[in-house]
């Protein structure tokens, strides 16, 4: 059976490379022999798979902001349907990444009616309708697979076949280090007090929260002299504006790569952008503070067209009230940020609190085997539909 997945940016390579390891394991026990290509990373080339290109590098958020990813895209396009005439696929798999994944899926409804297409980990519609991918799925997706509850019901009710499987980074923090593991980790002593910097799997999020989120720290660090930043590394290619920025703000910190849930678990608080990494906070019990901004450009055109976002990050989306301080566009601010942080690393009742918010949404994201089970759903449906 061949099955090729299509996804971008780095956590889409991410939940690519776990869907993959459950595909085989589970197409073991059906004695189903699998071929998986696809668009992804690192993560999806580990697993096993043929990465045809490597999606992972040209992500972005916003109008602007993705103007330097058209053409390399188009390139991608254009490679992904020559491989895809040469190796017809039994089921499409999307994961994410709207605008290319359903571009892809008209061309497979085109030109191979008969290939099932699966849509794993959805746009964000059920969270901002505004995006109005709804529509467009219903014409060429067979099945989704829901992640969020919410999110199934929503699809459910645009007439989309669902699935509600639960959140797959339940499966991946099973196995996730505790506070004291992970500082043995990484050789920090039990009593240093820590705080995690994670600012990009974007490459603009260097340009827009790189620098606001050291200001910050810079900040933090006078106000608690004894502590010591953590910086997990999403790309190799980030690195140096992370070092350099280290250097210009003069952080006691340790740049990392490839221990981001160490230096998760390790923390006292993490000051984060939003994205799936939030998530991963909220299930290790770690505070966080949430931010994002785009162009300037981007948001203009946005609030003209109406386009709102009244929350942004999963944690707060999951539960659909703020459990975690979160800042967009000119919210972020250095005093923002510096003083939620000092509130959550003074205040234990805060802290307490935080904790059961996240006990919570914890409740409400399904149980693991989440990506056994969607594993399960795909290989089942090709002889469903």
């Amino acid at each position: 059976m061949r099955i090729f997945i299509s996804t971008g940016e780095v956590s889409g390579d991410l939940q690519g490379a776990m869907l993959i390891k459950s595909l085989y394991q589970v197409a073991r026990e059906k004695n189903i022999n699998l071929e998986i290509a696809g668009l992804g990373g690192d993560r999806m080339k580990a697993t096993g798979a043929k990465i045809i290109a490597n999606t992972a590098v040209i992500g972005s958020m916003g109008f602007i902001e993705a103007l330097p990813f058209v053409l390399p895209t188009l390139r991608i396009q254009k490679l992904t349907k020559k491989y895809i005439q040469a190796n017809p696929p039994d089921i499409l798999i999307l994961i994410d990444y709207p605008a290319s994944n359903l571009a892809l899926a008209n061309y497979i409804k085109k030109y191979l009616p008969q290939t099932p297409i699966i849509y794993y980990i959805a746009p964000q519609d059920w969270a901002v309708p505004m995006l109005n991918n709804a529509p467009k799925i219903a014409q060429v997706v067979d099945k989704l697979l829901a992640i969020f509850p919410a999110e199934a019901e929503y699809f459910r009710s645009k007439n989309i076949n669902v699935t509600w499987v639960g959140h797959p980074l339940l499966d991946r923090m099973s196995t996730a280090p505790t506070k004291i593991q992970a500082r043995l980790n990484l050789e920090l002593k039990p009593e240093q007090q820590i705080v995690t910097l994670l600012p990009a799997s974007r490459q603009q999020e260097i340009k827009y929260l790189l620098p606001v989120i050291c200001q910050a720290a810079q900040q933090i660090h006078q106000h608690f002299p004894e502590i010591t930043f953590l910086i997990p590394v999403s790309l190799p290619s980030y690195r140096p504006a992370i070092s350099a920025a280290v250097e210009q703000y003069q952080l006691p910190a340790q740049i990392l790569e490839g221990n981001t849930l160490d230096a998760i678990a390790a923390a006292d608080l993490a000051i984060t952008k939003s994205g799936t990494v939030n998530l991963e906070i909220a299930f290790l019990n770690i505070p966080q503070v949430v931010i994002y901004r785009i162009h300037p450009l981007t948001a203009w055109i946005g609030r003209k067209i109406g386009f709102s976002v009244p929350l942004m990050s999963p944690p707060n989306l999951v539960v659909n009230r703020k459990i975690v301080p979160e800042f967009q566009q000119e919210e972020v601010t250095v005093d923002n940020v510096t003083k939620e942080a000092i509130k959550l690393l003074s205040d234990n009742s805060l802290r307490q609190q935080v904790s059961q918010d996240y006990q919570q949404m914890r409740s409400l994201l399904g149980t693991i085997g989440v990506c056994d089970r969607a594993a399960s759903e795909i290989l089942n449906t090709i002889k469903t539909i």
